[in-house]
């Protein structure tokens, strides 16, 4: 699992002025391999609960998350519209992933206090119910890199 530092690096590498495709692969990377863990959380419910990797997770999810939505929203899609004139479906699917990025925005804060009582010992957390947010958050991050990789990168020539 990558470490909260490398996290940390990766945002302050975020480029400022030009949209680079290797920092935003390795932001992908990144994520899914915060997903690989939320997974791993999931599957050791409710038993065998790591709680060092529930706190490295509620530690890591809203910085990635957001630090890469900014990237996106700031570098990547601005780039999309100005290639996307005239294309009524990539502007729709550009309004569409802004929303997504709400929405897991507003499922990170529930999932990081969620992960932050899975990992602090607190029992008042429903296993059951903790799983199934989890993987419905892993599950929404992996579908919306992967369509951004297959659909909106590849698909517009930005990505080769």
């Amino acid at each position: 699992m990558t470490d909260y530092a490398d996290i940390a690096r990766l945002l302050s590498d975020r480029p400022t002025d030009t949209v680079s495709l290797d920092w935003l692969k390795k932001a992908h990377d990144t994520q899914l391999t915060l997903c690989e863990a939320l997974e791993e959380i999931a599957d050791s419910l409710p038993a065998n609960i790591n709680r060092q990797k529930c706190m490295y997770a509620a530690k890591s999810l809203i910085p990635l998350v957001n630090g890469v939505h900014r990237y996106e929203e700031e570098a990547v899609f601005p780039l999309l519209e100005q290639a996307a004139t005239g294309n009524r479906d990539l502007t729709e699917t550009i309004v569409r992933l802004k929303f997504e990025h709400v929405e897991d925005e507003c499922f990170a804060e529930e999932l990081t206090d969620t992960l932050t009582r899975l990992g602090s010992g607190d029992g008042t957390v429903n296993a059951e119910a903790a799983g199934y947010m989890l993987r419905g958050f892993f599950e929404s991050i992996r579908r919306h890199i992967a369509f951004e990789q297959q659909f909106m990168l590849r698909g517009t020539g930005l990505a080769s």
